[in-house]
């Protein structure tokens, strides 16, 4: 039931967004995707990164083919980690156009049938996407051979000028992506701009930067280190996977806001003392 629900927000309000040249966000309410790559260069010179909810697909494949044109097929599909909200049409696309799909190699076990994640907590937070979190499908996907761990070098396949940033805590695996030489940074769940717990900031996308989403977060300590790390890439323009993006001063502020008090603004009530000495 509580995929449904999500499912059907998602479909109601789902949009498109530019936020660069090269970047365009899939907007499906409870998160986003991204197409990487500027129109007019090659119908196949782009990438998508992460692939949002189950019945996502079609808007997906038909944002791509007005952005790079009919018949356009990425370079390679990346995914930042393997919860249902980043790979609910993974197996979809990477079939269609028969491509790699590529992640961190402590995530591939979650994307390849091996490898199941916890529950989700719906003891963190009194939101309704907390409550409904449970009912989730935590069971890994199976995309078999399709799935490809990134390159321990850091570089991504696909994508040149980007690197992949090794940022657990949320997830085992969970990677964030940045761009040096604008210094874009794309968190994924590291953290986020949108309270994620509330359904009400969710819907009205409020901008609140927060950790990340804590109803799936299983190792708190690391989420702080990761934050840390983000931050001291000093990003010019963050654009999340929950939230909207969020730029120059404001973002540095907010970024140091969290650091300094992530227990208080991320860590739900009974995580704060576990792991964390």
């Amino acid at each position: 039931m509580g995929n449904k629900i999500i499912e059907g927000l998602s479909a109601i309000t789902t949009s498109l967004k530019e936020v660069t040249p090269d970047i365009q966000v899939l907007q499906f309410t409870i998160v986003n995707a991204f197409l990487i790559g500027t129109p007019g260069h090659s119908v196949n010179d782009w990438v998508l990164v992460d692939t949002g909810l189950e019945n996502s697909a079609d808007f997906i494949l038909k944002s791509a083919e007005k952005r790079f044109g009919q018949g356009s097929r990425p370079k390679a599909i990346v995914l930042t980690h393997g919860h249902f909200d980043h790979v609910g049409s993974v197996l979809k696309l990477s079939s269609e156009w028969d491509v790699s799909v590529y992640a961190h190699e402590l995530e591939i076990p979650y994307i390849t049938g091996n490898k199941d994640y916890p529950l989700a907590d719906p003891t963190v937070s009194n939101g309704l996407v907390a409550k409904m979190s449970p009912t989730f499908p935590h069971t890994s996907i199976n995309l078999g051979f399709r799935a490809v761990a990134l390159p321990t070098d850091g570089t991504i396949p696909g994508m040149p000028g980007w690197k992949w940033i090794h940022t657990p805590g949320h997830t085992e695996g969970h990677v964030s992506l940045f761009r040096e030489k604008d210094r874009v940074l794309l968190p994924a769940d590291a953290f986020t701009t949108v309270k994620q717990e509330s359904l009400m900031s969710v819907l009205t996308q409020n901008e609140q930067i927060s950790g990340p989403p804590s109803y799936l977060t299983t190792d708190w300590k690391k989420a702080e280190s990761s934050v840390k790390r983000l931050m001291d890439l000093q990003p010019s323009l963050v654009i999340p996977s929950h939230g909207q993006p969020m730029k120059g001063e404001d973002l540095k502020r907010h970024l140091h806001i969290l650091v300094r008090n992530f227990d208080e603004i991320a860590v739900p009530e009974q995580g704060r003392f576990l792991d964390r000495q």
